[in-house]
């Protein structure tokens, strides 16, 4: 059990980290390039919807292994 809590932290560092840096990416692209000003806002929000679900997943499966040991 330890052994998937440890994949299971490591698989959160990295989607924060990827959630991260993807956002700055689309920030710089923003701001260098204004035709495609709406593309990049769409993809900072698909980025933030992306990291809530999987955060949101994380924690309901926190929440079910507490309750059912």
């Amino acid at each position: 059990m330890t052994y998937i809590d440890e994949i299971s932290k490591s698989v959160i560092v990295l989607i924060r980290a990827g959630a991260v840096c993807r956002i700055m990416l689309c920030l710089v692209r923003l701001m260098t390039s204004e035709e495609e000003a709406i593309r990049h806002k769409k993809r900072i929000g698909n980025t933030l919807a992306f990291y809530v679900a999987a955060e949101l997943a994380f924690v309901m499966r926190d929440i079910f292994i507490r309750y059912f040991s």
